[in-house]
């Protein structure tokens, strides 16, 4: 088993290889250039591997369009693109348990039944922006991906805040634990992380959105989209929670020449 896992492993890596040196259409360009401006922010280095990153994406995940979205491939490399920007500097498999990511053309409604406080069904539907499925999928409304996109200091980005939600569940639980170095590195997040989201239950945050008081898990996502998007203000008031996010990603989005 041992053995064939690591074949599997060995020809995953070749074909991703060659999938990272193939060209990059200069129609996808112009579109990262267009929507994605935070890529400014990064170096000509994290830049290209942002694009290596983007080529597997486009290559291994499945985009579908809903609600009468005509997909385009500007639309596959927008969303891979911020995808792709939580993986820089990192060793990942890309998004293993992610198969297809559903677009909607806007704010879309989730019709399943949900349970709310006091265990009572309903059946109202809600209005969302986008989810992240433990089952597979990623659902974003179009609007709001190239809303997210445009203003890279608002600390709001739909992307980043649902492909958090990726990472966190790929140890199987989303609970705002993703996968971490060390024994010693899960005992640091429980501590920082936990007592940081303590306090947002107790008093709202000027950087950190009121949406991560739902659970820990949505604590993290929305604390992705600071550190991406409000890297300064966050390391300024939240000095640890930032440690913990710059161990994590691997990046130091406060110390770039152009941050935020």
């Amino acid at each position: 088993m041992a053995f064939y896992a690591a074949m599997l492993g060995f020809f995953k890596d070749r074909r991703r290889a060659a999938v990272r040196s193939a060209p990059f259409p200069p129609a996808w360009e112009r579109a990262l250039d267009e929507n994605v401006p935070y890529l400014r922010t990064l170096s000509p280095e994290a830049r290209e591997e942002l694009i290596g990153h983007v080529k597997v994406l486009l290559a291994e995940k499945r985009f579908e369009g809903c609600g009468g979205l005509e997909l385009t491939d500007e639309i596959r490399v927008t969303i891979a693109a911020q995808a792709a920007v939580l993986l820089l500097g990192r060793e990942t498999d890309y998004y293993p348990d992610l198969e297809v990511i559903l677009v909607y053309p806007s704010t879309y409604v989730d019709r399943r039944p949900r349970v709310v406080e006091g265990g009572i069904v309903v059946e109202d539907g809600e209005a969302r922006l986008g989810e992240s499925s433990d089952r597979g999928v990623v659902v974003l409304a179009w609007n709001s991906v190239l809303r997210g996109a445009a203003d890279v200091r608002d600390g709001h980005n739909v992307v980043f805040h649902e492909f958090a939600h990726q990472l966190d569940q790929e140890d199987g639980a989303a609970d705002g634990a993703p996968v971490l170095d060390s024994r010693a590195s899960y005992a640091a997040w429980a501590r920082v992380l936990g007592a940081e989201y303590k306090h947002l239950l107790r008093s709202p945050d000027p950087v950190i959105d009121d949406y991560g008081m739902k659970s820990p898990a949505e604590f993290f996502a929305v604390v992705t989209e600071a550190f991406f998007e409000r890297p300064r203000a966050l390391r300024a008031r939240h000095p640890a929670l930032y440690e913990q996010m710059r161990d994590f990603y691997k990046q130091d989005p406060a110390a770039a020449g152009k941050a935020r």
